[in-house]
């Protein structure tokens, strides 16, 4: 009964890992390479261009009063080449997908071609160069196209391990025996007094077991995981009764946030473990969503046992948890999801910010 664990962060059948290793290379050695749409890309890129124009002047200027001039120049044609490269990538990306790989490849090199000649022009236009370097600048634009796309392919590679790695290691502790047989025992103690909530606390059960077993998606709605969140507290609340006070604050305007699948569900489960079981007179729970703008904050806070905020540490359960969130989430929205966790006025708050649309 000391470890309540039914799900983690993340989801798949027993045999679903082996098929999601199989899947998952076959996605990112099969997918479109330009990816080019997220924020974190785009200021990556721009980064790496600016970096390499900074560092290539370093050969030519003499002082660095020289220096700062010739990177300031060749940055007036860099840059709009780059966000052209970016935008055109972007909204080609579908079109360009159905290429095959070397096709895209070869695409993408035409377009940082392209946008590199028309830096170039640029600069020769506005007579900031006397001579264009047409065709140094479209051999630098091809070849900056194609380290951005072998960068996209990588990531893409890399993420499909990392989810595969997270199914494998945590495929054992998803259900754990304490929760199933803590929720049988009450549901048998409840079948004669008040079948009713012993039918629905089943039929709870059974809606969780079917959602940490089935085939994972890349992402779900926000409501889907309140819906499931709101299944697990529920059966928490027989078990624990008064001792666990859970206070919903949900936004509509945030529902269709996307979110991992089974991301939510942990970080309640946290909230019960380390807040309501070890402590005899229970604890608060709140769970708050709130669309601002273009961005959706959902928080998870839980009040917290006085020696655990006092003088001891929390558990390690936690960082385990919370590393697994933070990481599907980067995966998922990269550098436009923010993710938070830790003390606050004697409560435990987990807060995470991410976009409307995926």
């Amino acid at each position: 009964m000391r470890n309540p664990s039914i799900l983690s962060a993340t989801s798949s059948t027993p045999s679903s890992p082996a098929r999601s290793a199989v899947r998952g290379p076959s996605r990112a050695g099969t997918g479109g390479l330009f990816d080019a749409c997220q924020i974190g890309v785009v200021l990556r890129t721009v980064l790496l261009v600016e970096a390499v124009v900074a560092v290539a002047t370093l050969f030519v200027g003499a002082t660095p009063g020289e220096w700062l001039v010739l990177a300031a120049t060749v940055t007036g044609g860099a840059l709009p080449a780059t966000l052209l490269w970016l935008v055109a990538a972007c909204a080609l990306k579908k079109i360009l997908a159905r290429l095959s790989r070397p096709a895209q490849y070869a695409a993408g090199a035409t377009l940082g071609a392209l946008s590199a000649l028309y830096g170039c022009a640029l600069l020769w236009l506005t007579g900031v160069v006397a001579t264009a370097p047409w065709v140094a600048s479209a051999a630098a634009g091809a070849m900056f196209a194609a380290v951005i796309m072998a960068a996209l392919v990588l990531r893409a590679r890399g993420q499909t391990p990392a989810a595969v790695t997270a199914r494998l290691e945590e495929l054992q502790a998803r259900i754990r025996p304490h929760f199933l047989f803590n929720t049988l025992n009450s549901a048998i103690a409840l079948v004669r007094e008040e079948p009713a909530k012993a039918e629905a606390m089943l039929e709870d059960l059974s809606e969780l077991f079917r959602r940490a077993l089935a085939d994972p998606d890349e992402s779900v709605t926000l409501a889907d995981e309140i819906a499931l969140a709101e299944r697990y507290l529920a059966i928490e609340q027989v078990r624990f009764g008064d001792r666990l006070r859970i206070r919903w604050d949900i936004d509509p305007a945030a529902n269709a946030a996307r979110l991992p699948p089974l991301l939510l569900q942990p970080l309640v489960e946290n909230a019960v473990k380390h807040g309501v079981e070890p402590s005899p007179e229970g604890a608060k729970l709140r769970i708050r969503t709130e669309r601002r703008g273009g961005m959706v904050v959902i928080e998870v806070v839980n009040s917290l046992p006085p020696l655990r905020w006092a003088d001891q540490p929390l558990p390690r359960g936690h960082g385990i948890a919370l590393a697994n969130v933070r990481d599907r989430l980067r995966l998922l929205h990269d550098m436009q999801a923010q993710f938070s966790a830790g003390l606050e006025q004697k409560n435990y708050r987990v807060r995470i910010v991410i976009p409307v649309g995926s």
